[in-house]
């Protein structure tokens, strides 16, 4: 994206404090944040309806889940666990202590069922007492990693990054995972090392990178994770349909020597389409509960894009782009007074946002509009109450 000449301000001494002031900034940096938000926003709500209980979709393959914590008390273990999506979040669960799951996959929206006993769902009335296929981990119970705690956790002061397992769906902190977390955006998907010991043919997977011919280059190392000698190299064509039809090649996994480490592993991008898909494999996968992994739009990122492309229907461009096109027709005059209006903005939509947080309440979006339509108010009072004008 390419930014306006006009974004930053440097020329008058009130523009020049602008930028001094630590606690001021920038209408980039407006526009910037807002992106960010936005995009975060898509990448958790992804095309999840907030309208309509996804019940009826049946398991659906990803969506945004949350725990109702009023409803299903950490403390009472005689409770099942359950999950709500995110129509039910708003519409039968106001009010209420939720614990924001992310994703899950192949879930059906619990809200109303025998697991919430005492809360009726507002949207699907009409549900079977039990979802059979729906899988819990300890997340539901608001709970994550191996120690065990919850996110954010009061009591613990060491500032670490949350990793999701693709396969058990759990969180982790990267000190807990039993290996180092490779640079930011150096990964596609983390597995962690309970379900590396589970599954240990994903071991013969961890060396399997293309190069830059587009062929894979699988290093066997003589059942040493970290040997150095005696590397083989396999190449495969670098084509789903060559991987696929495998007749020709027979399987994958028995042209590789058992490779087992310990401890997480972080796979490379487009690290699924590698997997063997030979008749036998693909039964294993299915025995073994993996069959999502051949699935491409079983990830977290496909759901994410997803997510912005339904988000961006009809729109030209990005917010982000849109405000820049507005800043360019605005004199810097114009640009200094949109800044203090949005610092304005900031602190009381901070205020107002603290009340919810206290009473662990739902930010709907009827709120956020009675917010802005407060601040309009505010400001038309402001303009109207004017001083007399007096002539000379």
């Amino acid at each position: 994206m390419a930014e306006s000449s006009t974004s930053t301000m440097t020329s008058t001494s009130k523009e020049e404090s602008v930028e001094e002031d630590p606690n001021v900034v920038t209408m980039v940096d407006v526009l910037k944040e807002e992106q960010e938000l936005e995009d975060d926003a898509k990448a958790v709500l992804g095309a999840s309806d907030d309208q309509n209980c996804t019940y009826s979709q049946g398991y659906v393959k990803r969506q945004a889940l949350y725990a109702c914590m009023t409803c299903i008390p950490l403390s009472d273990d005689s409770l099942k666990p359950g999950g709500i999506c995110l129509a039910c979040s708003y519409y039968c669960h106001e009010g209420h202590e939720l614990v924001e799951l992310y994703t899950k996959r192949n879930f059906r929206c619990d809200c109303g069922n025998s697991r919430f006993t005492n809360n009726k769902c507002n949207l699907e009335p009409n549900k079977s007492a039990v979802n059979e296929l729906n899988s819990y981990n300890q997340n539901f119970r608001g709970v994550y990693c191996t120690c065990s705690r919850p996110y954010p956790d009061p009591e613990d002061v060491i500032d670490d990054e949350m990793i999701k397992c693709v396969v058990c769906e759990d969180w982790y902190h990267g000190r807990h995972l039993g290996s180092n977390v490779p640079t930011l955006h150096d990964y596609g998907e983390m597995v962690c090392g309970s379900c590396m010991e589970k599954h240990t043919f994903l071991w013969q997977y961890k060396r399997e990178i293309p190069d830059q011919d587009g062929v894979i280059k699988v290093e066997v190392c003589n059942g040493k994770a970290d040997a150095g000698e005696n590397v083989n190299e396999i190449k495969i064509e670098d084509t789903r349909s060559k991987i696929m039809k495998t007749e020709d090649r027979g399987c994958l996994l028995k042209e590789l020597n058992p490779v087992v480490g310990h401890g997480a592993v972080f796979f490379s991008d487009g690290w699924r389409k590698y997997l063997c898909r030979c008749d036998s494999c693909q039964t294993f996968y299915e025995t073994q509960g993996l069959s999502f992994l051949l699935d491409d739009q079983d990830t977290v990122h496909a759901y994410e894009e997803q997510g912005k492309a339904s988000g961006e229907t009809g729109q030209p461009s990005s917010r982000y782009e849109q405000g820049l096109k507005a800043l360019s027709s605005l004199d810097r005059i114009k640009q200094v007074e949109a800044i203090e209006e949005y610092n304005n903005m900031k602190i009381q939509l901070k205020e107002y946002l603290q009340k919810f947080a206290e009473n662990k309440k739902v930010v709907r979006e009827e709120d956020i509009r009675e917010f802005f339509s407060g601040m309009e108010a505010r400001k038309k009072q402001r303009v109207d109450v004017q001083m007399p004008y007096f002539c000379h």
